[in-house]
This record gives C-alpha cells, sequence and structure tokens, in this order.
C-alpha cells in the first residue's frame, strides 16, 4: 500500500497536513478558546484584587517580595502576573495543548483516517507537536502582553522597581520580561515532552493532560524536600523560578543556564520515546 502512494503521481509526504491546516483546527477548538479567555482574565482579577484590598503593602520583618511591589508600575504588574502563574497556571496550557493533541485524535476515532490520507506517521506527529508548542508559547506571551498593558494604564508606564532595591530602567523592562517569559517556555518543555508522551500512550486526553499536570505536581513536591540535597538539582521544578536573575540589576545566567539544561535534556528524551511510541503503535481508533 505505501509503495504504491509513494509512487503515486504528485505526492509529496512532506506536504501533507500543512502546519496552517492542523493550527487552524487547533485554533477553533473551544478549549483553545477558553484557555485564552483565562489567561487573559488573570490580570483582571488581580487588578480588581489590589482596588479593593489596597496596594500590597511588605510582608513581616519588613522583608519586600515582588507580589509588594506588584503596584509600582505596568512592569511591575506583569512580573506579578508571571510569579503568580508560572509554578501552576502556565503549566495548564501547556500540559493541555501537548498532551491532548494526539489522544483526542484517537478518542474521535479520526486518528486512523489522518494515517490514511495518507499522512505519514512522522508528519503527523511533528505537525502537532510544533502546533502544540507553538500554542504553547503564544499562551506563555499572552498573559505578561495582557498584564503590561493592563498594569500601564492602572499604574503608569515606568521603571521595574526590585524588592532587593534599586529599579531597572523603563527601556529595559521589556528585554527582561520577554527574557523571563522565554526561560519559562523552555522550563515548561519538561511538561510538554511527558504531555505529548503520554498523549501517544492512550486514546484518554484526560488522561495525558492530567498525567503530565500531576507529574509536575510530584516534581515540585520532591524539590520542596529539602533532605533530598543536592539531588534537587537534577529537578526541573527546583529551578523553575531562576528566571527571578533576569529581574536583578546585574543579570545573572547561571541558575537559568542550569535549569534550562536539565529542561531541554528530559524534554528530548521524552520527545524522543513519543515517536518511538507512536511509530510502533498499532492505530485502531
Amino acid at each position: 500500500m505505501s509503495t504504491l502512494v509513494d509512487s503515486a503521481p504528485g505526492y509529496r509526504p512532506r506536504r501533507t497536513l500543512p502546519l496552517r491546516v492542523e493550527a487552524v483546527r487547533q485554533l477553533k477548538r473551544r478549549r483553545t478558546l477558553v484557555m485564552a479567555g483565562v489567561l487573559t482574565a488573570l490580570p483582571f482579577v488581580l487588578l480588581i484584587a489590589f482596588a479593593i484590598a489596597g496596594s500590597p503593602e511588605a510582608g513581616e520583618n519588613g522583608r519586600i517580595t515582588l507580589m509588594d511591589t506588584a503596584t509600582a508600575s505596568g512592569a511591575n504588574f506583569a512580573a506579578t502576573c508571571l510569579f503568580v502563574s508560572a509554578g501552576f497556571l502556565l503549566v495548564v496550557p501547556v500540559a493541555l495543548f501537548c498532551g491532548d493533541t494526539v489522544a483526542s485524535e484517537a478518542s474521535w476515532s479520526s486518528l486512523r483516517y489522518l494515517l490514511a490520507a495518507p499522512v505519514p506517521r512522522s508528519r503527523l506527529l511533528w505537525s502537532k507537536l510544533a502546533v502544540a508548542l507553538g500554542f504553547s508559547a503564544a499562551a506563555m506571551v499572552l498573559l505578561p502582553l495582557v498584564a503590561l498593558t493592563v498594569g500601564s494604564i492602572a499604574y503608569g508606564w515606568g521603571p521595574l522597581e526590585l524588592p532587593t532595591g534599586g529599579s531597572l530602567a523603563a527601556g529595559d523592562t521589556v528585554p527582561r520580561i520577554a527574557l523571563v517569559v522565554g526561560f519559562i517556555f523552555v522550563s515548561q518543555l519538561v511538561t510538554a515532552g511527558l504531555a505529548f508522551w503520554l498523549s501517544t500512550k492512550t486514546d484518554a486526553p484526560l488522561g495525558a493532560v492530567g498525567g503530565a499536570v500531576g507529574l509536575t505536581i510530584v516534581g515540585n513536591v520532591l524539590d520542596a524536600v529539602t533532605a533530598l540535597g543536592s539531588w534537587r538539582d537534577v529537578l526541573p521544578a527546583h529551578w523553575q523560578f531562576a528566571w527571578i536573575d533576569a529581574l536583578q540589576p546585574q543579570l545573572e545566567w547561571n541558575g537559568m543556564v542550569k535549569g534550562a539544561a536539565v529542561s531541554v535534556t528530559y524534554a528530548l528524551v521524552l520527545f524522543a520515546l513519543a515517536f518511538r511510541n507512536f511509530s510502533r503503535k498499532d492505530i485502531v481508533s
């Protein structure tokens, strides 16, 4: 069958299932619109909370955190939104887009029809992975973009006030926040790889998404166990807030480089497992 298809006039395996087609299909899905709505709403929720409760104050012993400077400027508000969402909320869209993409096709019994189109398995998986990562990156950008806009309107555009003292000039804040967003995306590649691999193992989208989120939470719990000592350095969760070093007068790269290396290593292994499993899987749905 494959030999006849490969020799058919005009057939080009690399032109099957274009990224544009897959992207449009995923964009029209309700879960994409709901996720975009949630991420867009978060800055407004925080804005209302600060309006009702008043500006944050320094914590115990006079210690100032990023949350305490949230209303200092639009840049501070955007940084605070990233701080409160990076640990869990931003995990959800990554797990959703990467964990649902293949499993949902299997649950709808449409996966075998895509392969019979015929779309080569590797091409199908590459298209779905590329679109899933693209949507995940868009989610990472959407939140701080809305927060920066909303915060600048509410609190004005100005320098980024640092909890440690001092500030970053207004012109330096956007590049630094962009660096933060980039690191958060890289650090979430572990979740993406885990969700994508699980998506090729099951035809239950909720299982793939929930499994990725659950194991990410387990990683956070293990990182809190200080008795593990240096073993925590190999946990992606240990480096998830290394981006704080980007919000310092002197940019520090050490923690972010280590965190990115750990995350990319795990992600490459998980993506490879996903392709290996899918290439050998008996597609019956």
